[in-house]
């Protein structure tokens, strides 16, 4: 029996559309405040993805011959990472005076698992080999923003996260290719394809090279094609 589509949510914070979360402006403690909170409900809907990963496929990993066991171990493990990153990041909310769900967040990181549902392979590309992924990028400079704004508590919390979402990124990619050599699909190709069927929008440099090296992943998996 696969999990429900759509986890339980609490009743804040209020979901919208992506133009009508607070923009991130990293000059005044609000503006920290709402990129905090905005990473927060990443964390908090990361959880869940992880934790959906091993309940809505394992009998699939199962199938394929692959250990099962060894699934459920492994993303069990970073759903409990998620937790304790969503905790790290609401205790610092909490420092400045704010709480998860103060403000709007929008919906897109479970569109994305909605969306992946029924195929195990679509959901390990978009879940860690390209949002996850893409917080590889995008960290480094939120590190440096914050250290510039004076802020190296945050700082802190976020290298910690850092550094534990590059061995998600490496999860994802050894099932991937686990389950490719399963299949008998060869990994880049597979990986274009449902890029582009499953994921709405573009892969955009630039790419944090070194830290997706150190996950394993190889460019032709997202240099444009």
């Amino acid at each position: 029996m696969r999990p429900p589509l759509r986890p339980a949510r609490p009743p804040r914070p209020v979901l919208t559309r992506p133009a009508d979360v607070p923009r991130r402006r990293l000059g005044s403690p609000e503006g920290r405040i709402a990129l905090l909170h905005a990473i927060a409900h990443i964390e908090f809907n990361a959880i869940d993805l992880a934790f959906d990963m091993a309940a809505r496929f394992a009998s699939e990993i199962n199938s394929l011959g692959l250990n099962s066991l060894a699934f459920l171990r492994d993303w069990f493990g970073v759903g409990g990472d998620e937790a304790r990153h969503f905790g790290l990041i609401a205790r610092r909310l909490s420092e400045l005076g704010a709480t998860y769900g103060d403000f709007p967040a929008h919906n897109g990181l479970w569109e994305a698992a909605e969306n992946t549902s029924e195929n195990l392979l679509a959901r390990v590309v978009v879940a860690p080999l390209i949002l996850e992924a893409r917080g590889l990028d995008v960290t480094p400079g939120m590190i440096a923003r914050l250290r510039s704004a004076g802020d190296y508590q945050s700082a802190a919390v976020l290298e910690v996260i850092y550094e534990e979402e590059i061995s998600h990124v490496a999860c994802g990619k050894r099932w991937f290719h686990a389950i490719c050599n399963a299949q008998s699909l060869e990994p880049a190709a597979t990986f274009h394809a449902l890029q582009a069927e499953y994921f709405t929008g573009a892969l955009k440099p630039p790419f944090n090279h070194e830290a997706r090296e150190r996950a394993g992943l190889s460019r032709e998996l997202y240099d444009p094609i």
